[in-house]
């Protein structure tokens, strides 16, 4: 029996069909853009000081009654303190004027019992103002972003193996349901504890869709359009998304508002259920041939080519009957059943779990780069682009072992260097830390193509969603490690940087699989070899037009 890309060859790369795939799971990955990171606005901190509830004070006392701190070297306003209301009350009525008749370091401090006022020169209002989650209550904001992060987590482990038992499209467009109608609801939510669940629940639905259109995308594109895909493509869409999120808040301050902005784009997706297939190689893997067949038929009549008679050949040999009878489950355990299997997994998921705690860390770090934070964000998107084409173009011409090394390698220096800087060079610091988002961000692009072109057909999706549920308790981690500035300010780039040079060590002993064929059974995983630098040219291929091609 051939092999899916042989059997479907005569389709072309580039006709009707697979155009509309390919723009079509593009399109379906913009929201992951903008609502993964709609959290850096909806739980940003304005600033705030006590609330100063109506009394009759004296304007000097009004201006005096909030204490003077300093912080970073900078006078400002306590946020989490005022003096005793009843005692101003006293001294403001007898008269006194503040700091020449009384002074105020002397006077008894409360905590804000009567609330919080909240600045509105940038947001109208955010989680954090609805919802009191300052002061004692501040470890909430971070664990606010946890909370989506740890949804994520747990949707990619679940969508990774329910997509190998029932399917690519199916998975894709629940996830996208989940995401979109969870979104919607938080609108109403009536507390932060029941905003937090319906942000675990919708972020069950955020990247899992990721995935699984990734994988979809990847299995039934072939050759050139397929790297195109994978390394530029659903990274591009993704970009393209998160640099949109800046605009809907730049014109939607309100919470709620930029919630329900942001979720109504996801019931455009409806109509794409006619648009998608399902994957024929995944529809092989499980023994249902006629129905890949007829797929691919109907791929044959978009493209205006004329399918041969018999498509997939059937056969009694071993290999073919594993492709063509239905066939045992596999999950997670899968992964470390064998020897070659299981040293892959744990060096993937140690590399998956740098990128994405880096990733994350430098993305929800971005209201320091600034003191706008809509800017702020657009150049932490913005710089994605360069590193996604970056990442497309070592795709095509350097292994992918050696691809991985760099950027770790990179990051991780970029990082370590920031802590050298002068504080009176606050360009050149954050040059480095976008340096640093360049690299990862080209590795994070680098390793959903490499791990899905190392696992076979029937591991492929299981082995994606495990690796990107490791990835996602380091994001879930992310907002906390940004809280270790408090003890040095340095050192939340120091893990970083550890974390990057360590995996850089472990890529070492990772498989190659450039311009190898996709593997359909777990005996034809590919194992570890030497490790070659040199830039692999188009010459020493035996199809030098296809620099992703596949013979299964």
């Amino acid at each position: 029996m051939k092999d899916y890309d042989e059997s479907s060859a005569f389709l072309g790369q580039w006709g009707c069909f697979q155009q509309v795939v390919f723009f079509v799971l593009v399109a379906s990955i913009i929201p992951n853009g903008f609502g993964i990171f709609s959290v850096v606005f909806l739980a940003d901190i304005p600033r705030h000081h006590c609330l100063v509830p109506e009394a009759n004070l004296t304007e000097d006392w009004l201006n005096a009654i909030i204490p003077i701190e300093v912080t970073d070297g900078e006078e400002e306003r306590s946020s989490c303190s005022r003096y005793r209301l009843d005692v101003v009350k006293n001294l403001s009525s007898l008269g006194l004027i503040p700091g020449r008749d009384v002074n105020l370091t002397q006077l008894e401090k409360e905590n804000c019992v009567d609330g919080w006022s909240y600045s509105k020169d940038i947001y109208q209002s955010t989680v954090v103002s609805e919802f009191d989650l300052v002061c004692s209550e501040q470890w909430k904001q971070p664990f606010t972003s946890t909370v989506v992060l740890l949804g994520v987590l747990f949707g990619s482990f679940v969508s990774g193996q329910l997509s190998d038992r029932f399917g690519r499209k199916p998975v894709l467009f629940a996830t996208m349901a989940v995401q979109t109608l969870f979104t919607f609801v938080q609108i109403f939510s009536p507390s932060w504890v029941v905003l937090c669940v319906l942000l675990f629940i919708g972020g069950m639905g955020q990247v899992s869709n990721y995935v699984s259109g990734f994988v979809l995308g990847t299995e039934i594109l072939t050759g050139n359009v397929r790297v195109l895909f994978s390394s530029m493509g659903v990274c591009l869409g993704y970009a393209v998304g998160y640099m949109m999120l800046p605009l809907f808040a730049y014109y939607l301050r309100n919470w709620k508002s930029l919630l329900l902005a942001l979720s109504l784009p996801g019931l455009a997706y409806l109509p794409l259920w006619w648009l998608i297939p399902e994957s024929p190689r995944w529809l092989l893997s499980q023994g249902r041939v006629e129905e890949a067949e007829a797929i691919v038929r109907k791929a044959a009549r978009w493209n205006k080519v004329e399918a041969p008679r018999v498509i997939f050949e059937k056969s009694s040999s071993p290999v073919d009957e594993v492709r063509t009878q239905p066939k045992e489950h596999h999950n997670v355990f899968s992964l470390l059943r064998t020897n070659n299997i299981r040293n892959t997994t744990v060096i993937l998921c140690l590399v998956w779990f740098t990128l994405s705690t880096g990733y994350f860390g430098l993305s929800l770090n971005t209201s320091r780069l600034h003191a706008d934070p809509y800017l702020s964000c657009f150049i932490s998107a913005a710089i994605e682009i360069p590193a996604y084409i970056s990442c497309w173009l070592a795709l095509h011409y350097i292994p992918r072992r050696v691809s991985t090394i760099c950027v770790l390698l990179l990051g991780g220096v970029s990082l370590f260097l920031i802590q050298l800087i002068a504080q009176s060079l606050p360009s050149l610091s954050v040059a480095l830390e976008m340096l640093g988002k360049f690299a990862i961000t080209s590795g994070t692009s680098l390793m959903f193509t490499y791990t899905a072109e190392l696992y076979p057909t029937v591991l492929r999706n299981t082995a994606t969603g495990t690796c990107t549920t490791v990835s996602r308790v380091g994001s879930s981690i992310a907002p906390f490690l940004l809280q270790l500035s408090v003890y040095s300010r340095y050192l939340p780039y120091i893990i970083l940087g550890t974390l990057s040079v360590v995996s850089a060590f472990a890529a070492l002993f990772l498989p190659e699989s450039f311009r190898r064929p996709l593997p359909e059974t777990i005996q034809q995983m590919h194992k570890r070899e030497s490790l070659k630098w040199p830039i692999i040219s188009r010459k020493q291929h035996s199809k030098p037009g296809l620099p992703f091609e596949t013979k299964l």
